[in-house]
């Protein structure tokens, strides 16, 4: 479609529907392009002509009430991503961007978990790892679990581990534990039998789902050695009561 008039020359490539085609053609107008200017505008040509409303968004300087849509996204959010900057893009403005300290904006985390019981059933402890992924931190955590099965001393590691790193603000999790039986009942693998497990599992399974993502994996004992001290030392800590460690290693 070409658009003349004395102040502009425009042209517009726009392929019609079968529908507006017949309707043109019913009005006089029967190819399939066509040359228009302002002496063919008739106040009929196009038959009655609604107004479309058009509003404009909001200025960056207006003031918004509510919840804008478009808010920018927090730093948590964003992850442990980073975003390299070319050379020549040093002078543009990044107003919404601005990158603290590595451990405050890491949001994924390996979990390591693990149970002891002494008599199974017997005083049982709960231990946990979580290692940020880009390294900045470890913590350990403890927690005494009273009289209880190994497999449950187990679950109540994995549950620990979940909840604090929910606490801490870790979006991306990866978990790994010597209980094959923790790490195949949360993938929904193996089912529950027992009613107190199935409790157990149900409440790892809510944990896991608020975590934008998530994994967990089977390892050997000795891969998970860590966890496994902190559980031993839950076993002397009363039920219920969590004792927590926390290690930044040095550069």
């Amino acid at each position: 479609m070409q658009v003349n008039d004395p102040s502009v020359s425009v042209f517009k490539g726009y392929g019609l529907s079968r529908e507006a085609e017949q309707y043109l053609s019913s009005h006089g107008l029967k190819n399939a392009i066509y040359s228009i200017d302002a002496s063919n505008v008739r106040d009929d040509l196009f038959g009655k002509v609604v107004a479309c409303p058009f509003r404009h968004p909001n200025s960056s300087k207006d003031k918004v009430t509510g919840k804008n849509p478009l808010e920018k996204r927090p730093l948590d959010v964003v992850g442990s991503a980073s975003f390299p900057i070319n050379p020549q893009q040093k002078h543009a403005k990044l107003d919404f961007l601005q990158v603290p300290p590595v451990s405050s904006y890491c949001s994924s985390c390996i979990i390591e978990f693990d149970g002891a019981s002494k008599g199974n059933p017997g005083p049982a402890g709960a231990g946990a790892v979580l290692r940020t992924a880009d390294g900045s931190m470890v913590f350990r955590l403890r927690e005494g679990v009273g009289t209880a099965t190994n497999n449950v001393a187990e679950y109540r590691g994995a549950i620990l581990g979940l909840k604090y790193a929910l606490q801490k603000g870790f979006k991306h999790i990866r978990v790994q534990g010597d209980s094959k039986l923790v790490c195949m009942q949360v993938q929904g693998l193996w089912r529950t039998k027992v009613q107190n497990m199935a409790e157990l599992c149900k409440v790892a399974k809510e944990l896991k789902d608020q975590f934008v993502t998530f994994e967990i994996c089977h390892v050997e004992r000795d891969l998970n050695t860590e966890a496994d001290a902190q559980a031993n030392l839950g076993i002397h800590l009363k039920s219920g009561e969590i004792q927590v460690e926390c290690d930044i290693p040095k550069a």
